[in-house]
């Protein structure tokens, strides 16, 4: 079993202890979070979806983010990560959300959003919505599964403190 499997693993234990559901939108990831997550036989008990949207177009026709916002913002910005994460809970029946973009490279950086700058959302459907940006470094792959990570344990820390104070 991978890392990211394992923390898969660790959060489907949470999210079963409190009988929630999880969704998930990505853009830079491609779906390697739902991957990790669906990779855990049982999944199906508490991951509902998984939204892959890599486009402008897709996050707009599927999570419902303005446009408005995408083009004052950009797609890499901490506004259209809560945008997303609030988008999968209107569009699934998830308790919580989580939402990565971000510019996993090797191309598509500037100076103001280098390669590797990935923002991440993380949102409750009783409770408010979280957004953190991250500067990672490394080679494509090494950017979006250092996502992929710093996502799984964002959503552990969340369930995990909200099951304490349950």
């Amino acid at each position: 079993m991978s890392e990211l499997e394992k923390l898969a693993e660790g959060l489907g234990r949470l999210l079963i202890e409190r009988g929630e559901w999880l969704a998930a939108a990505e853009s830079c990831t491609g779906g390697w979070l739902a991957q990790s997550v669906t990779a855990i036989a049982g999944s199906s008990t508490w991951f509902d979806r998984g939204f892959v949207t890599y486009s402008n177009a897709a996050k707009v026709d599927m999570l419902g983010v303005p446009e408005s916002m995408l083009e004052r913002h950009g797609a890499v910005s901490e506004a259209v990560a809560r945008a997303m994460a609030q988008g999968v809970l209107t569009h699934s029946r998830a308790d919580w959300s989580v939402a990565i973009t971000g510019i996993a490279g090797p191309g598509g950086g500037s100076p103001e959003k280098p390669v590797g700058t990935v923002c991440f959302a993380w949102a409750r459907k009783d409770g408010g919505c979280e957004a953190q940006s991250c500067l990672f470094s490394g080679d494509r792959a090494a950017v979006r599964e250092q996502s992929v990570r710093y996502a799984l344990n964002g959503l552990i820390d969340r369930v995990g403190a909200a099951v304490c104070s349950a």
